[in-house]
């Protein structure tokens, strides 16, 4: 029987607020992290590009996009899980999931939305914008 991975956490509370505001903002890319990409990474199998490698330790580190709405990667930029393969250790350790502001956001308060997209309150200007010109241009 083949060994699981375990995970660890680089900041298990700050790695756990941001799962929790992408579970309530971006369901779908949740779903895809939950039920695909963890019960893969906890069978041994690296998904996503690695972004560097240290031969020395050991580490791998990892990039895995997650699935999202168009719209949303358009005004805040894909959803990607950063994490780390030590090889050593039989573990991944699970860094961050980006965008960190816009989640972290979400998950400090509630963030409205505009034609399905979450707004932030610090860039809602800006957001706003962005989603009102992708609007236009898609007419």
């Amino acid at each position: 029987m083949k060994e699981s991975v375990v995970f660890t956490y680089e900041n298990e509370n700050e790695f756990k607020k941001l799962e929790r505001a992408l579970k309530k903002y971006n369901m779908l890319a949740y779903k895809k992290l939950y039920f695909e990409f963890y019960p893969s990474l906890k069978e041994g199998n690296m998904l996503g590009k690695v972004i560097q490698t240290d031969a020395s330790t050991g580490i791998d580190t990892y990039e895995l996009k997650l699935p999202t709405d168009v719209l949303f990667s358009k005004v805040h930029g894909d959803v990607r899980l950063h994490y780390q393969n030590l090889k050593n250790e039989q573990a991944v350790k699970l860094l961050t999931i980006k965008p960190e502001d816009i989640l972290t956001e979400g998950h400090q308060s509630e963030l409205v939305t505009y034609k399905g997209v979450m707004v932030s309150k610090q860039h809602s200007e800006k957001d706003l914008f962005k989603i009102n010109l992708l609007n236009m241009i898609q007419k």
